[in-house]
């Protein structure tokens, strides 16, 4: 069956015009799902038992399952979801902080899985060492923003009335960085980002969605003609086709001229700064000598460049430089007119490095 989740306003009134339900039920069963979110048809008191019943037969109603969870309320917090075919992803929850993609301020940012693992290679990720099972469906992305919230009302002390107004909801901003190439699983992608910015669903302003992508040029520009106004952040990690053939196999399908026309494109479009993502790497690509080749092509497109110091992974050789080199490569940088940020370490204690705590819950749940 189809989870009720995955499906639009516009949806849902032609299933109630089939049903020969009054319209004025659909915005009663959102409110139910996106400001009260239930996870239980009977929760839904003001719908008849016979449309319920209906909607019961009709559709699935699931909730992600929290495993675990590490951080503290003030910190980075990580959330462990199993899914109905018992498979693992992660959430990210950043606290309060500067902005990361050119808002004034975030208030609390979600990070998103949108695969059960990832089939890109990227060397140096956690998310693909266990090679790449699915796409997640649209309401497992959607669901993602609904369980945090969840999780945040029942650990707030939130009163009735300020419930029922829909005021407590934590996530502002959302960044698909997290589990999975993002666009590789393009169609479910748009439409959870559709329902989760719409008024009726998440309510989320589609310039507070940053969408990265390791460089898929076709689906940037796809992107580029959707009329969603989305930020767009690349996961560039190298300056020259040599590094991110190195540690990116994605670089050999669309080497870096392919993805900086894409990107154009997207800029021409959109007209919105976009972001370089790289990640500082020991010895790969934190070399003064990569500063260079970094800030010709920032400084072609405008972009911002964000610089990530690596988060360790179990099992892989690559480590992160030392905070001398780290504050050396952004002076380098910023010497060059590059708007750029030196990323602030938040949740390296949590198994920060995408992936890495369902890499490792799987691997302990193996060994039992």
């Amino acid at each position: 069956m189809i989870d009720i989740q995955s499906q639009t306003a516009e949806e849902l009134q032609t299933q109630f015009k089939a049903w020969s339900q009054p319209l004025y039920r659909v915005p009663q069963l959102l409110e139910w799902l996106y400001v009260h979110r239930v996870d239980d048809w009977s929760a839904m008191t003001n719908l008849p038992k016979a449309l319920r019943d209906q909607l019961r037969q009709t559709y699935t109603l699931r909730s992600l399952e929290l495993v675990r969870k590490q951080g503290s309320w003030d910190t980075t917090q990580k959330f462990l979801w199993r899914l109905a075919d018992h498979a693992l992803i992660e959430s990210v929850l950043i606290p309060a902080s500067p902005a990361l993609y050119g808002e004034p301020s975030d208030r609390h940012t979600l990070c998103l899985s949108t695969q059960v693992g990832c089939a890109y290679g990227c060397k140096f990720c956690a998310s693909g060492l266990e090679g790449w099972k699915r796409n997640l469906g649209v309401e497992e992305i959607v669901d993602q923003v609904i369980a945090v919230e969840r999780w945040n009302t029942s650990q707030s002390d939130q009163t009735a009335a300020g419930l029922e107004a829909g005021m407590d909801r934590l996530i502002s901003n959302l960044v698909i960085m997290g589990m999975g190439e993002p666009l590789a699983n393009y169609d479910n992608l748009i439409k959870a980002l559709k329902i989760l910015n719409a008024p009726w669903g998440g309510g989320i302003g589609a310039r507070k969605i940053t969408v990265s992508t390791s460089g898929l040029v076709p689906q940037i520009r796809r992107l580029a003609d959707e009329p969603l106004q989305l930020q767009l952040a690349i996961s560039l990690h190298g300056a020259t086709d040599a590094v991110r053939n190195r540690i990116m196999p994605v670089n050999r399908k669309y080497p870096l001229d392919q993805l900086i026309e894409a990107c154009r494109y997207y800029q021409e479009k959109k007209g919105r700064m976009i972001t370089f993502e790289y990640i500082l790497i020991r010895g790969i690509n934190d070399s003064p000598d990569q500063v260079g080749p970094l800030s010709s092509l920032a400084r072609g497109l405008h972009a911002k460049v964000n610089l990530i110091p690596y988060n360790t992974v179990d099992g892989l050789p690559w480590e992160r430089p030392t905070q001398e080199t780290q504050e050396r490569f952004l002076r380098g940088l910023q010497k060059a007119k590059i708007s750029a940020t030196l990323r602030r370490e938040k949740g390296h204690d949590i198994d920060a490095a995408c992936g890495q705590l369902r890499l490792r819950t799987e691997r302990e749940l193996v060994t039992r």
